[in-house]
């Protein structure tokens, strides 16, 4: 699709009320992110409409002049002159040279009401994405999994609920005659049977996604088990560099694209080169500023592996300028989901963008003294990712304790098992059989104990 898109671009328009709450800077970042987000769904954001208001219009989220300015931009004709909420006529429009592209779409940077959506595509002419429906859309597309593809839709399905009846007004009398099939019962209307619909396709969901969470429990004690608990996971804002770092830690081919949400299902991988205890790091889903409360709380199980974790590696984009603002926003939700009590390690990625050298260095000296114990690092550079790689594997080998085994020349097949849970310090041979000194977890050493003790 990518490649389509290059060929052809699609262009759209962003339009943001800025309520007196809301500063500068946070207004801006979030702007910002809209049209990322517009992006990843390939789309080319043209122009930005902003508007100061003490609050949303109740009828079209913008005021009525700013609605005919988008409108003029779009180069739509306006059949007549709309007046405001009070029957005011609208504002004088702003001299803004019509666009020169057609313009497909108009991303709102807020979630707005059925009725807002209806009538601000009716007067702008273009077809309104908020930014719930954005999300759910990127989401959508990016799903692989069973368990995500199934979240997904349920948080779709929520979301499109309260809105069928807006959306048979837009579609006109064949719209609403279409809009529901059969198992129609009495005095109920195609819209109430779409809901029912709806309602019945999400509590099938719901128990798909209790069965496959079960599944997935006993695939985690499983592995848990074969593997103890050294297991790392990262998490932290959408397009932070966590995917990178996931391919740099475990030599794996991951998907990595400069995209918001480019990975939305758990990966999981062993750490490369695999030390002694093997440690296992999983790749979650971005967090985002105003995520939808529909997939809080559906993709709550996809960072399931950060609650199992030993170790949060925190991925923070160390070039952005709002870097602080979304550490709070991971921060939060890691709260939410009681993750925040692990141990943590910071890891501020891509210094490398910041700039040159010298600005390197300063924005390091900065960070270092403003988060104590943090990483500031490139995942693009070997020796970043080597010194990252020592202390993960220290992390894991502090609670580590050394032992003698004995292993007799009649029991060799267990040479392997030794080698794999443990790390051998020192192997001395006898007559009748080989001495290990070696060191591990307490846990690994009582097994391989139980296990030799068990032999003839």
């Amino acid at each position: 699709m990518s490649a389509e898109v290059k060929e052809k671009p699609v262009y759209a328009i962003a339009a943001s009320v800025q309520l007196p709450n809301v500063s500068d800077s946070e207004f801006e970042a979030s702007l910002t992110e809209l049209r990322e987000l517009a992006k990843t769904l390939g789309y080319t954001v043209v122009e930005t409409f902003t508007q100061k208001r003490a609050g949303f219009d109740t009828t079209g989220y913008l005021g009525v002049g700013k609605r005919e300015e988008i409108r003029c931009f779009a180069n739509i004709d306006s059949g007549h002159e709309a007046a405001d909420e009070d029957g005011e006529p609208p504002a004088p429009v702003p001299t803004r040279a019509p666009s020169t592209q057609k313009i497909e779409a108009l991303f709102v940077d807020h979630e707005i009401s059925p009725s807002q959506a209806r009538n601000l595509e009716k007067e702008t002419g273009c077809e309104v994405m908020d930014r719930t429906m954005v999300i759910l859309e990127i989401f959508h597309r990016n799903a692989r999994s069973r368990a995500a593809k199934a979240q997904v839709e349920i948080a779709r399905l929520g979301y499109m609920a309260p809105r069928l009846r807006e959306a048979a007004k837009l579609a006109g009398p064949q719209g609403r005659q279409r809009s529901g099939v059969g198992g129609r019962g009495a005095g109920e209307s195609h819209t109430e049977l779409d809901r029912r619909k709806i309602r019945d396709r999400i509590a099938e969901l719901q128990l798909e996604i209790v069965a496959m969470e079960a599944e997935r429990k006993t695939q985690r004690a499983r592995r848990q088990e074969r593997q103890g608990l050294a297991s790392v996971a990262l998490v932290g804002y959408t397009n932070a560099g966590k995917s990178t770092l996931m391919r740099a830690l475990t030599g794996s081919e991951v998907l990595v694209a400069n995209k918001l949400f480019a990975t939305l299902d758990t990966t999981v991988r062993t750490l490369y080169p695999e030390s002694v205890p093997r440690v296992l790091v999983s790749d979650t889903v971005g967090f985002i500023k105003n995520l939808p409360h529909g997939l809080v709380a559906s993709f709550k199980s996809t960072l399931d592996e950060a609650l199992d974790a030993g170790l949060l590696l925190h991925v923070i984009d160390a070039s952005d300028p709002g870097f602080a603002r979304q550490l709070e926003v991971t921060d939060t939700v890691l709260a939410e989901i009681d993750a925040d009590t692990l141990p943590r390690l910071r890891i501020f990625n891509k210094i490398d963008h910041v700039g040159d050298a010298a600005a390197q260095a300063e924005r390091e000296a900065a960070l270092r003294e403003q988060y104590p114990g943090c990483v500031v690092m490139s995942a693009r550079r070997p020796d970043d990712v080597a010194r990252l790689h020592q202390r993960i594997v220290a992390f894991f080998q502090q609670d580590l304790v050394e032992a003698e085994l004995f292993l007799p020349w009649t029991a060799q097949q267990l040479r392997g098992a030794i080698f794999a849970s443990c790390q051998v310090l020192d192997e001395r041979a006898e007559a009748d059989g080989a001495h290990f000194r070696v060191r591990g977890e307490a846990a690994a050493i009582d097994s391989l104990r139980e296990r030799l003790a068990q032999l003839p």
